[in-house]
């Protein structure tokens, strides 16, 4: 069982950013009333269970005080246990983390730490919109690295204007800090985002797809080079420094996901259920016991699609013999299988399907390919 909670504040809403999120941090108080109440509510019928990861996200959980997050696990702890080797994760912006703030954090039990740094150069900062700036990049990422064995940072490629060589530049800032993980993110124009809206009305330019494939493929390079296992398409991590929270909703373990917005995936024998809470701050926090606002049986089908798009996103790929199982007709699929090798997408190793180094920038489409029945990926974070 894994947890994710879901803290729905920041400074200010990043252009590019559809997550969902608040700038009235007046409201703080008041949601994590609301947070303990629902987290009482939920974990009583699992009282006994263990949590193998616990990851807060959002929003920017680095903005609250330490002390709200003390006083939810402590919450937590009255029902559920920790594995002795729990992975406790939070998101955090470099302008939020003083050496007090990481320190307190540290103290909390936090043992992993991830950097929304996006950048090292300051005129990519600039570009998308960041609070802080270069010399907070780096000053953060070392002091993290000091207290914290496990830190990773966030990077964005593909910014107006940027060139591979600056992209290398950035790259090579990540790599020379020592840190263990390093995520990767195309930038990409979500509907409803400011970066959307500007990019229709010609207000901005961003990089075609061949120089995303190009500066996606220098990543893959020079992180390998650097001893950076490739294990899922936006992530690289050093040996045993991957994302435990994240690789378990890839391998489709059971999470429980608080707060606004949250995601949940429960595994029940052959009963798999996904579930989402509602996307609506004052909605949650006028009846936290009541905030789920969806809730989908998978069916064998589902269930099925579900394993072979997120298997594929993942470098350990989608045994063979189980893609011919989910499949009526094994010559159809194998044909299929064939033609994407061909094209330099596929490969087959010990007997597993995987994505190559030029597939992993088309995993989805890939995975598409393959699906016995298209379905809905509701509730999976890509």
């Amino acid at each position: 069982m894994h947890c994710y909670v879901h803290i729905p504040f920041c400074r200010k809403r990043c252009g590019y950013c559809d997550f969902f999120l608040v700038t009235k941090e007046d409201l703080q108080e008041r949601f994590f009333s609301a947070l303990y109440e629902e987290t009482a509510e939920r974990l009583a019928a699992l009282r006994g269970s263990t949590f193998h990861s616990i990851h807060f996200g959002g929003g920017t959980p680095s903005l609250v005080s330490v002390s709200y997050l003390e006083r939810w696990l402590e919450t937590v702890f009255r029902y559920v246990s920790l594995s002795d080797d729990a992975e406790i994760t939070i998101e955090a912006n470099p302008e939020d983390l003083t050496i007090d703030k990481l320190r307190d954090l540290a103290s909390l039990g936090v043992n992993r730490l991830s950097i929304g740094v996006q950048s090292f150069l300051p005129e990519k900062l600039l570009a998308l919109g960041r609070c802080h700036t270069a010399p907070d990049a780096f000053r953060v990422t070392g002091e993290a690295m000091n207290l914290f064995d496990n830190v990773s940072v966030d990077l964005i490629c593909g910014a107006e204007g940027e060139s591979l060589g600056e992209w290398q530049r950035d790259l090579d800032c990540a790599a020379s800090s020592g840190v263990p993980h390093v995520s990767v993110y195309m930038l990409t124009p979500e509907k409803n985002t400011l970066l959307f809206r500007r990019l229709k009305k010609g207000q901005v330019t961003l990089p075609g797809e061949a120089v995303q494939a190009a500066l996606y493929d220098a990543a893959c390079a020079m992180l390998g080079d650097r001893g950076f296992e490739h294990y899922e398409v936006s992530n690289f991590s050093k040996p045993g420094f991957f994302s435990r929270y994240n690789l378990g909703c890839w391998q489709r373990e059971s999470y429980l996901g608080f707060g606004p917005s949250a995601h949940s995936f429960l595994v029940s024998g052959t009963d798999e259920v996904r579930s989402a809470n509602v996307s609506s701050l004052i909605r949650y926090m006028a009846s936290p016991g009541k905030a789920q606002a969806s809730r989908e049986v998978l069916s064998p089908e589902e269930q099925i699609d579900e394993k072979i798009f997120l298997s594929l996103r993942l470098s350990s790929g989608l045994e063979l013999d189980d893609l011919l199982h989910y499949h009526k007709n094994s010559s159809e699929v194998l044909a299929i299988v064939e033609r994407l090798k061909e094209q330099g997408l596929l490969e087959i190793l010990d007997g597993a399907i995987k994505v190559s180094r030029k597939g992993f920038l088309f995993a989805d489409k890939v995975a598409e390919e393959l699906l016995p029945g298209l379905s809905a990926m509701s509730g999976v974070k890509k």
